[in-house]
């Protein structure tokens, strides 16, 4: 099991990075007080391979709680659970500027007397000890919220790619079109297997259809032109921080020519990413 702690600086970005875990598959926890956290431990390790990574949001939230981070940590140490600290910064004068921007109070606004420099000074003491501890830090003073999910996905994943979910969905345009897609391809051009008695009632993922299908040499230039294009964009949105894409392939019935391209495309991303998804909406229409 790996156990992460995220904390760091109020408004350094905490809660998009726990966003980007959760898209990782991480259990995220926020605003778990620190003695609870060898308890949380324990029970996560109960539950078996259901629950292999965890990361736990603490920060000044807690109050007076932090005072004490370090022993709680050091106990989860000597329970032998693998644990790492990520520690999010940002000078004063951008923290100001995020709290005017958002309107939002300072966690430590009464302590300091409504003083937003007071409060981020009085937080940036007591987080000193964490930040000293920390296995990673990440200066967010200057980074985009994709910059920052970069640098998330740098270090917490073998691959950035690893933070997409690619979903191929198929479906017939006469059961209305797939509103949830990013990227909707129409193959009603091609030769329709529905005209065929002995492939009517099959489907795409029969492969005397699939191979009906993709038999011509349409079917065949189309399919590769469209690899090229999905291939060339999938990375860009990774750069962008998109954690999901739904590429979706058009049929009229949705049953022959738009499953067997979101099938041969299944297998071909299948082959390049680790969270490729398929789903064939209209298939039992």
């Amino acid at each position: 099991m790996e156990f992460l702690i995220v904390t760091g600086m109020s408004g350094s970005g905490k809660t998009n990075v726990m966003h980007f875990l959760e898209d990782m598959g991480y259990y995220c926890v926020d605003n778990l007080p620190p003695q609870l956290i060898s308890k949380f431990a324990d029970i996560c390790a109960q539950t078996g391979k259901n629950v292999e990574k965890v990361a736990i949001a603490v920060d000044i939230r807690v109050g007076d709680l932090i005072n004490h981070i370090s022993d709680n940590l050091n106990e989860l140490k000597e329970q032998g659970v693998p644990l790492k600290v990520l520690f999010l910064d940002t000078a004063d004068d951008v923290l100001l500027n995020r709290y005017k921007e958002s309107r939002r109070r300072h966690p430590l606004d009464e302590l300091s007397n409504g003083s937003l420099a007071l409060a981020i000074s009085i937080e940036r003491e007591k987080l000193a000890a964490l930040k000293e501890m920390a296995d990673y830090s990440i200066d967010t003073s200057a980074l985009s919220v994709a910059n920052l999910h970069s640098k998330i996905a740098e270090i917490f994943l073998s691959s950035q790619s690893d933070s997409m979910m690619i979903d191929l969905l198929s479906f017939g345009f006469k059961y209305g079109i797939a509103t949830e897609a990013d990227l909707i391809f129409d193959v009603r051009c091609l030769p329709n297997p529905y005209y065929i008695p002995e492939l009517k009632k099959l489907t795409g993922c029969d492969s005397i259809v699939s191979d009906y299908v993709m038999s011509f040499e349409q079917s065949q230039t189309l399919a590769q032109k469209l690899k090229d294009l999905i291939d060339y964009l999938i990375p860009l949105y990774v750069g962008e921080g998109k954690s999901r894409i739904v590429i979706a392939f058009g049929c009229t019935g949705g049953k022959h020519r738009s499953v067997t391209f979101a099938e041969y495309f299944y297998k071909h991303l299948s082959a390049q990413y680790s969270n490729v998804r398929k789903n064939h909406r209209d298939i039992q229409k």
